[in-house]
């Protein structure tokens, strides 16, 4: 089973053991962040530093000419990875002999909302999630659109994963987040991730629904969450709170938004890139599901996409429905993580991948090698031992 770990640029610069460490781990593939969003980084081996603060979401490379004049451009990487500095990580890391694709953060932008409010998700209270674009707007769509193309093409890759590639919501980690007094439970993140901006309002009214009644069942059925009782959860709680045509009209215009951003994306990233270049989505087979890995159908995703990488850590079962509908051209990646202190196992990797590739996984992703202590790397190395 093939396996590939993900980095950040700033892993590899300034280190010059960096690219050869991770070689010997037994990995043949980094996954390396072209277009990341904000984030604070240990780099426990760096030979510089120790923490990399990136202030805000940006691209790891020199912008080209496609933004002139635009509103909407990506921004320049600032002093944590200036340059050419994806470039730069994927030389070193092609002469250790490392396969390099290229990982690009798309609707997950907070600057981008600070200062341009319009393109948020704004919620069923009125309340603006800058970190959120809403992938409905035409203008946030085509941003995105041509930042897959340009992160995920990048001179020297050989293939690209799409994470975020769809609704952006709710749960986000938020600078010093203070939003874990209220328990919400599926239910209550779908209903807080829905959006009311002019867009979507008119998108709802082509569904049959008036947006300000919508709003105000969404805002009713998230009542009993904010009063504490047990958080509902699956598809029949979202129309138990707001009603089986409120919910299946919500449903079907973020589905079909959706999936033309993933059209078009991969779309688009085919445009740039070589003739047999391959293009994952970071994926959740719940549809209505959002964040990082997008919800997707299965089958559609499929149909447009040469395959998923798909969350496994503690549970793989998400791989089955997107098992149900692979072809023997499907690359079906199982992301586990392997750093002990964000929750994952890296003790237990060759059984965990094991079960995996059971339920039709065919490749593995491991996060994260930059961010993994010494230890999780050594577990990491004598793991996949057992797996050759």
């Amino acid at each position: 089973m093939k396996a590939g770990a993900f980095l950040y640029p700033w892993d590899v610069l300034g280190d010059p053991a960096a690219a050869d460490r991770v070689a010997a781990l037994g990995v043949r593939q980094v996954t390396l962040a072209s277009a990341y969003h904000s984030t604070r980084a240990l780099t426990p081996r760096h030979p510089r530093h120790r923490v990399v603060t990136a202030e805000h979401s940006a691209v790891l490379y020199t912008p080209g000419g496609r933004w002139r004049g635009r509103a909407l451009r990506p921004y320049a990487v600032g002093g944590w990875a200036p340059g050419e500095a994806w470039a730069e990580a994927a030389g070193a890391l092609e002469a250790a002999g490392l396969d390099v694709h290229a990982w690009v953060v798309l609707a997950h932008n907070s600057r981008l909302g600070t200062e341009h409010p319009d393109t948020c998700v704004v919620n069923a209270y009125g309340d603006r999630y800058p970190w959120a674009p809403c992938i409905a707007r035409p203008d946030v769509c085509a941003h995105l659109v041509d930042l897959a193309a340009e992160a995920a093409a990048r001179p020297g890759a050989g293939g690209a994963e799409l994470e975020s590639c769809g609704w952006y919501g709710f749960a986000h980690p938020h600078a010093h987040d203070k939003v874990a007094g209220v328990g919400l439970g599926e239910v209550g993140q779908y209903l807080m991730s829905l959006c009311f901006c002019a867009d979507c309002r008119t998108g709802y009214a082509a569904h049959g629904q008036d947006p300000d009644h919508l709003a105000a069942a969404v805002r009713r059925g998230l009542e009993p969450e904010w009063r504490g009782a047990p958080p509902a959860s699956g598809w029949a709680g979202v129309e138990r709170l707001v009603g089986d045509g409120a919910a299946a009209a919500t449903r079907a215009w973020r589905e079909r938004t959706a999936r033309e951003l993933q059209e078009r994306a991969v779309a688009a990233v085919r445009a740039e890139a070589p003739v047999g270049f391959p293009v994952l989505l970071h994926a959740d087979p719940v549809p209505y599901h959002c964040g990082a890995n997008a919800g997707v159908d299965p089958a559609h995703v499929l149909s447009v996409a040469d395959g998923v990488v798909v969350p496994c850590t503690g549970d793989a079962r998400a791989l089955a429905p997107f098992a149900a509908r692979a072809t023997d051209r499907t690359v079906l990646a199982a992301n586990l993580t392997v750093v002990a202190g964000l929750g994952g196992s890296p003790a237990t990797l060759a059984a965990d991948a094991r079960r995996a590739g059971a339920l039709g996984a065919i490749e593995l992703r491991l996060y994260h090698a930059g961010l993994a202590s010494d230890a999780d790397l050594a577990h990491v190395a004598r793991e996949l031992s057992r797996l050759a």
